[in-house]
């Protein structure tokens, strides 16, 4: 073996480190502290984002906050691209792990003038091992449909990465298994990438058992379909989440139940918002228009007084010639309220909250409301926006984030920028940061009310993207908290 460049064996050791730790996860349940921590230790050092090693957060949320990684991850494990053909498939690379001991023997060279990008290689790694535990680490108990969907999402990303299309493997299609770079006679031996074109054919198999197995221990549809055991669910936010999530996949009895618990929900916080927007200080009196001369104005106190002069003392009776009202009319102007609310996986506490929310301004009158929903594709739900249980209907939670659809709708809703608020709730983690900002400012010139608000539920969580913060910040219209309070607070005293 000749001579090694400089830094080989401590790349290949990093390399090692994160698919050691990969075979860990899977295998053993019990968390490796030296693992855990060497692994942070490389991950920072090269840049990647802490979340990589998290097998709680979904390849999506990661992409969604780093959107660069999302042509890193295209491609991933085909043999021949990004790196070189030694970081290759993570199947392959975790045999290389197991058997690796930094010394470089027996893996074709390892800094011997090869050409192998290790630095590279390493970053491959740790993202082959993000989409490999996502996607296969071991699951106990009773299945959300939050769950099912973020694993068929990492999933997708897995096909991706083996250079198929979303779906492709679990529906028994391996398009992708012939693709540009797939070597049909590769030696799937340790240093360089496995024969996917055999391996292929046997993933698919295992991802549609591993699907079909989540879809099984999801036993809510079986309590759904059940009306005694249904009238037994207590309504929540969670459950109300699985409920929009499943609900595509239900039919007759279950889904009528489905729909009772969720109009249930709705129905108990609509009576919380309605109490807290009732309570809103309302508008000032208008005096321009002459009260209302029936019984229940009279001003009693003011009559009195004013006709005071008309007191006989003999016969100690008040003589009245005027009588005075009180003024009840209240001034108020034509509003448009514009809620705009990211219906993203993240955010399914602020939709409902939301929702509910719009359909009661929207019972107020002179305002005039109007809702769009959106992750990468927007809906104008305007036209169910008084019946927020028929709009929660015709959500569809989860995906990506993309706010300049959404903003293609709500332009043109401005019509009179000064009698126009805009609330926009998100997280604001967005694949087109700098026009939707630019969008956005150019709302908050033409004189409308624009109010970037976190998230909106009952805890009062926001998270909420730093890079937008610190621009909403700098223009004068900061991320409002994320309680529901808050914004009520807000939209009374413009609207009222």
């Amino acid at each position: 073996m000749t001579d090694q460049t400089p830094g080989a064996t401590s790349q290949d050791n990093r390399r090692q480190v994160m698919y050691w730790r990969l075979l860990a996860q899977l295998f053993d349940p019990e968390e490796q502290a030296t693992l855990e921590s060497a692994s942070l230790a490389v991950i920072e050092d090269i840049g990647l984002p802490s979340a990589l090693l998290d097998p709680q957060t979904s390849i999506d949320s990661v992409v969604q906050r780093h959107p660069e990684l999302a042509a890193e991850l295209d491609g991933l494990m085909v043999p021949g691209a990004g790196a070189g053909a030694g970081a290759g498939a993570g199947a392959g690379a975790a045999e290389t792990a197991a058997d690796g001991d930094g010394d470089g023997e027996g893996d074709g060279g390892d800094g011997d003038g090869d050409g192998r990008d290790r630095a590279a290689e390493v970053r491959r790694a740790a993202l082959v091992s993000k989409v490999l535990l996502n996607v296969y680490q071991p699951r106990t108990g009773t299945v959300t449909a939050g769950q099912l969907s973020r694993w068929q999402s990492d999933a997708g990303w897995l096909e991706r990465a083996l250079g198929c299309g979303p779906g492709e493997l679990r529906g028994g299609r391996p398009g992708g298994a012939s693709g540009p770079g797939v070597s049909p006679t590769g030696s799937g031996g340790r240093g360089t990438t496995p024969d996917l074109s055999r391996l292929i054919p046997e993933i698919g198999p295992e991802l549609g058992s591993i699907e079909a197995d989540l879809v099984k221990r999801m036993r809510l549809r079986e309590v759904l379909a059940d009306p005694q055991l249904a009238g037994q669910l207590t309504p929540s936010m969670s459950l109300i989440e699985q409920l929009l999530r499943d609900k595509d996949n239900l039919s007759g009895v279950a889904l009528a139940n489905a729909k009772a618990l969720i109009r249930r929900f709705v129905d108990e916080v609509a009576e919380v918002l309605r109490t807290q927007v009732e309570k809103a200080t309302v508008g000032a009196l208008d005096r321009s228009v002459p009260p209302k001369r029936v019984f229940r104005n009279l001003d009693l106190d003011r009559t009195i007084w004013k006709n005071l002069t008309n007191w006989d003392p003999e016969e100690e009776r008040l003589y009245v010639d005027r009588l005075f009202y009180r003024h009840t009319v209240r001034r108020t102007t034509p509003q448009r309220l514009i809620v705009v609310v990211d219906q993203s996986g993240s955010m399914v506490d602020s939709m409902v909250n939301c929702t509910i929310l719009a359909s009661i301004f929207a019972g107020l009158p002179k305002v005039d409301v109007h809702l769009i929903a959106y992750d990468t594709q927007a809906l104008d739900l305007t036209p169910w926006v008084h019946d927020p249980f028929e709009t929660l209907l015709r959500t569809n939670l989860g995906g990506g984030t993309d706010g300049t659809v959404a903003m293609a709708l709500a332009q043109p809703k401005i019509a009179e920028p000064r009698n126009t608020v805009v609330v926009w709730i998100s997280d604001f983690y967005e694949w087109q940061t700098e026009p939707l900002f630019e969008s956005m400012a150019a709302i908050h010139r033409s004189g409308a009310k624009f109010i970037p608000v976190g998230s909106v539920t009952s805890s009062g969580r926001a998270s909420v993207n730093p890079w937008f913060r610190e621009r909403f910040k700098d223009q004068g219209t900061p991320v409002l908290s994320g309680h529901i309070r808050k914004l009520v607070h807000e939209l009374k005293t413009f609207l009222t």
